[in-house]
């Protein structure tokens, strides 16, 4: 089982990097989604891995039952954010989160980036982590608060009044991307891609084909 969700680990984190390479919207939907499938199966295996296990002890003869419940940790990818002249503020939505003791939850701030921790809620850690902000942030005046069901994280702007476009500049670049010209005689640089593609296609289930096919169907017709 444990090698089973390491490979597990191991495929999030690489998809995770594809989707941060991606320029295509359509590309980064895809990608985000069999992200979000595979981390929910990742769930679903640790708590059939987190049954109590009854062990011998060293004269053979009395069991020994570990009911200490396991936690571990979820990626959280899902947030919402609005700003406003002097700062960047980010919704995460964590049932319960208000009822756990403030230390532990904890944040890492840097001028590009920010990370939540969220340890021991329900039997569970979670981590949500933004990298490559539009813009610079203070991160000495930065902080967060935390409500009801809901950590609100408070990006104090280097530049006030300056309105960001996108939270960050992968998103910026993801919009602003446009449909490469390739010239017939050269080789398709997004060969890899749509082979990588075509394999979560093959293997997805009836929301990922129709959303794989519904890409495929409107690059084609963008590209007349």
């Amino acid at each position: 089982m444990e090698k089973k969700l390491a490979e597990l680990r191991l495929d999030i984190a690489e998809l995770k990097a594809l989707e941060a390479q991606a320029s295509r919207p359509k590309v980064q939907e895809i990608l985000s989604l069999e992200v979000r499938k595979l981390e929910t199966l990742l769930v679903q295996k640790t708590e059939q891995s987190s049954i109590p296990v009854t062990a011998t002890n060293q004269t053979g003869k009395t069991p020994v039952v570990s009911n200490t419940p396991r936690s571990y940790e979820i990626q959280l990818t899902n947030y919402g954010w609005d700003q406003s002249d002097k700062f960047v503020k980010l919704f995460v939505t964590l049932p319960n989160v208000h009822q756990i003791p403030e230390t532990n939850v904890t944040h890492e701030f840097t001028e590009r980036s920010v990370a939540l921790h969220v340890r021991e809620l329900e039997n569970k850690n979670y981590c949500f982590k933004v990298a490559n902000l539009l813009e610079t942030i203070d991160a000495q005046k930065s902080y967060i608060k935390i409500k009801k069901d809901t950590v609100v994280v408070f990006l104090e702007k280097n530049q006030k009044g300056i309105n960001w476009s996108h939270l960050t500049s992968i998103d910026k670049a993801a919009k602003e991307a446009r449909l490469p010209k390739i010239d017939k005689d050269d080789e398709d640089p997004s060969s890899g891609m749509m082979k990588m593609l075509q394999s979560i296609y093959e293997d997805g289930d009836d929301t990922m084909k129709q959303t794989i096919a519904k890409a495929w169907t409107e690059s084609r017709n963008k590209s007349f």
